[in-house]
């Protein structure tokens, strides 16, 4: 038997890129608004006034003062593996690496380990408002059968794979082209498509996997449909220098994944700090995105994005925490430094575009705005609770806002973890503060 659930605050959600229309109709947004839910899926948004007296008097109506509902966040880019290491001192990219990166994710070759990682960092995810991720796991398959386990328990719309890696990198982290290929054909038939799992073909970046393995990645990435393909690019420009050297006939880095396949719809490039234009023009023709990770490009010293430039070319772009580089599970957090980021350029992040990324912007750069990323009737009912009273200051500061943009603005800016009162997904309470 079927239940339908209502659920009344302010509520705020993006329809549409404010780059590609108006600022004031890319969202749509009610005072005091009626969110009505049936099977995980939204089938009535609007003005709680108008549709109150409409709704059947054996549906229970949720109501959340003082807060805003928005659609849940989607993190375009983190790493399972590093929850342990974030916060860690002093290094760039490559020491960072082999300093913190590989001693943390070889505790994964422990079973037990990997589900416990699994369930801490699942949690944290629902904590932040976090409803759906694009997740690299550890070379170990256990990684990811125990991130999927978890995931499915909770209903979630999750992406992982399985990290490919086959040279430079400790031998208890390698695979080989042919094991690597098989273990992830063998997750990809248990996961891919169960419920609202989705599985990536995952070589961590270039220098960490030979031509052989980029090449079974590529055939992999085909073989299966709507896979997904997530690795890391440009980030850094020592990284870019290690690319030349070790594959000094393809022209840059780019074209490396592009050689062998594996670039096109539902691929995923991290960072892109350092891309040229050539690149931004050939992954844009190719429907290939770019996961905008602030916190830990600051983190790491790698470089400030040029977003305006990425969407001049009109190249896909997500928002990504990319913990443990990036230093917080929040979104919020997140555009607040991806602000920062622009300002030290010279542009802007209006809220409501600051809003889209995190939300229905993620949802095209993973292809699953049919499905996420906004409260249309017929979407996944995945949805975050935020409290405007959650910290004295946040209180105060919010008091004093006279627009709707000053009041996402300064949330998005005084917001973390203590924001979300409770995260639902598929119309399921799956967090609450």
């Amino acid at each position: 038997m079927t239940q339908r659930k209502a659920y009344r605050a302010a509520i705020l959600h993006c329809t549409d890129d404010p780059r590609e229309v108006d600022v004031d109709a890319s969202h749509q947004y009610f005072e005091d608004g009626l969110l009505v839910v049936e099977d995980g899926v939204v089938v009535e948004l609007g003005d709680a006034e108008h549709m109150l007296p409409a709704l059947p008097k054996n549906v229970k109506v949720a109501t959340y003062p003082n807060a805003l509902i928005t659609p849940g966040f989607i993190d375009t880019h983190i790493h399972l593996p590093q929850v342990g290491i974030i916060g860690s001192y002093g290094a760039q990219l490559l020491d960072w690496l082999e300093t913190y990166v590989f001693p943390s994710e070889a505790r994964f070759v422990d079973p037990d380990y990997a589900r416990a990682q699994a369930e801490l960092f699942l949690g944290e995810l629902l904590r932040n408002g976090t409803t759906t991720a694009l997740v690299f796991g550890t070379v170990h398959k256990q990684s990811v059968e125990a991130f999927f386990a978890r995931a499915a328990t909770l209903n979630l719309r999750m992406i992982a794979g399985k990290v490919l890696m086959d040279r430079n990198a400790p031998v208890c982290l390698t695979d080989t082209p042919e094991s690597g290929y098989l273990d992830s054909k063998e997750l990809i038939e248990r996961w891919h498509g169960k419920g609202r799992l989705h599985y990536a073909v995952t070589p961590r970046f270039a220098p960490t996997s030979t031509p052989e393995q980029l090449a079974l990645a590529g055939r992999l990435f085909k073989e299966y449909p709507d896979l997904y393909m997530h690795t890391h690019i440009s980030e850094n420009l020592q990284e870019i220098e290690w690319v030349k050297e070790l594959f000094p006939d393809r022209n840059g880095y780019l074209d490396v994944y592009d050689h062998h396949g594996l670039i096109g719809a539902r691929s995923v490039f991290a960072h892109g700090v350092h891309l040229r234009d050539d690149e931004c023009q050939r992954l844009a023709e190719t429907g290939s995105a770019v996961a905008f990770c602030p916190t830990s490009n600051l983190f790491l010293g790698s470089g400030l994005l040029d977003l305006a430039r990425l969407e001049e070319h009109g190249v896909l772009v997500g928002l990504g925490t990319d913990v443990g580089a990036g230093t917080s599970f929040s979104q919020l957090q997140s555009l607040n430094e991806a602000y920062k980021v622009l300002q030290l350029q010279g542009q802007k992040l209006d809220p409501f575009k600051a809003l889209y990324l995190a939300t229905l912007g993620g949802a095209r750069s993973l292809y699953l705005d049919d499905k996420i990323g906004n409260l249309k009737p017929g979407k996944e009912a995945d949805f975050v609770v935020l409290d405007y009273h959650a910290t004295p200051l946040l209180r105060h500061r919010l008091s004093q806002a006279k627009t709707l943009r000053e009041r996402l603005f300064a949330l998005i800016i005084l917001g973390d973890d203590r924001v979300v009162m409770e995260t639902f997904s598929a119309g399921v309470s799956v967090h609450q503060r």
